[in-house]
């Protein structure tokens, strides 16, 4: 669900890293939102990242 339906970014994996530096699993969620937007002119709702919405790859209904 929490993917970018323009762009396809999506969560991303790595270590938190103690001051002792043990590693535990983490992970970065993006920042992604339900909007409704415009498809070949009808409005409907999709999960786009705030990326593509500041930078006007979607256009919102």
């Amino acid at each position: 669900m929490a993917v970018c339906s323009v762009c396809g970014k999506g969560a991303h994996f790595g270590n938190n890293v103690s001051h002792s530096h043990r590693r535990s699993n983490r992970m970065w969620k993006s920042n992604i939102k339900r909007v409704k937007i415009n498809v070949n002119g009808t409005p409907k709702h999709a999960y786009v990242c705030t990326q593509c919405l500041k930078s006007g790859k979607v256009e919102r209904a």
